[in-house]
């Protein structure tokens, strides 16, 4: 009886992913944030030109939303995977560490190039030979359930070197004949690097999930027209669970963490619309100036709204070492969750 052979030639192909010896490490290992960084695309998209495409104005759009314009892809060249390795690479340089010191990346998107997954290409294009890559869905909570579970990862001592990226192109998904959802999205990445550490960062957290409420806000699959259907939004419900859900939220991942809200330095919101971020900073009793906001320029990047302004308060100062930061996301799913860190 013939012997399947064995393929020696193989094993050379792809390189081993350098894991540490599991018993090197205490049961729970320190994670740190290294590095962020952001990228979005040329075009912009105000809100005077966006009402030459549909019946909207300016004034409209700002006193509902406080959105003045966003960035949308204008070409091939761009896509979520341009913007993702632009970020990473940003985060990356930050971090002062290599594409090859990576041991894993996890992409969240909603909006893959690839049906299959497009973390794989964003490994490709950094030239991150030796990490693992994923994509992971949770739509406009995904930076925040992608950095959980990339902590997990480093606390378990499996990883050491994490790349998580929040990317976004949702503007391919959008009815621009629709005024209720075409006025709110843009398109962007951002990055942040994640590291074991001596002292761990990440101090507490909380994640949520609720599919009663799916059909409020989807990208749906017709099998009619055997095609996804445009974004579909039930704004004024959105609005209810967010204001009512997120401060519970973040007030359990506070809890978790052993720390007050007055104690946080900076809130950073999921961008969905400044009227939630408001009613949420009300409830919270926090000062509005610690609550950062930058969707009158981006809009909803949705997975990347999180990451992106935290690099660009990073980039500008504001954000210094050892500033407490308390993030939320929320959204389609339906999904919610908030993560406590020390920065740096």
């Amino acid at each position: 009886m013939n012997k399947k052979p064995r393929l020696p030639w193989l094993l050379p192909m792809f390189p081993t992913i350098r894991r540490p010896n599991m018993t090197q490490f205490s049961p729970l290992v320190g994670v740190r944030m290294t590095g962020s960084g952001a990228a979005t695309p040329e075009r912009i998209l105000t809100n005077d030109q966006l009402a030459q495409m549909v019946e909207t104005n300016d004034d409209w759009i700002r006193s509902r939303t406080g959105i003045r314009e966003r960035r949308l892809v204008s070409n091939s060249r761009e896509s979520v995977a341009s913007l993702a390795t632009l970020a990473a690479q940003r985060a990356i340089a930050q971090a002062g560490i290599t594409a090859e010191d990576l041991d894993l990346i996890i992409l969240a998107t909603s909006t893959t190039d690839d049906l299959f997954g497009t973390a794989t290409q964003v490994q490709a294009r950094l030239g991150a030979q030796r990490a693992v890559a994923f994509d992971l869905v949770a739509a406009c909570s995904g930076f925040v359930f992608g950095l959980v579970t990339a902590s997990q990862y480093i606390h378990t001592g499996a990883f050491r070197n994490v790349l998580l990226i929040g990317a976004d192109v949702l503007s391919r998904w959008v009815d621009w004949g629709d005024r209720r959802t075409c006025i709110l999205f843009g398109d962007g990445a951002g990055a942040v690097v994640l590291q074991a550490g001596d002292r761990n960062q990440i101090l507490g957290w909380e994640l949520r999930s609720d599919g009663q409420g799916h059909g409020l806000l989807n990208i749906a699959y017709s099998t009619e027209q055997q095609r996804f259907e445009p974004i579909t939004m039930n704004g004024q419900e959105v609005y209810r669970f967010a204001v009512r859900c997120v401060p519970d939220v973040i007030a359990k991942a506070l809890h978790r963490a052993e720390h007050a809200i007055g104690e946080v330095d900076w809130l950073i919101l999921h961008q969905a619309n400044q009227r939630i971020i408001d009613a949420v900073v009300d409830r919270l009793h926090l000062p509005p100036e610690r609550a950062i906001s930058n969707m009158a320029t981006y809009g909803n990047t949705s997975a990347a709204s999180i990451p992106i302004a935290l690099a660009e308060w990073v980039d500008s100062g504001k954000i210094l070492p050892g500033h407490l930061i308390v993030a939320s996301g929320f959204g389609a799913g339906l999904s919610w969750g908030a993560v406590v860190w020390r920065w740096g």
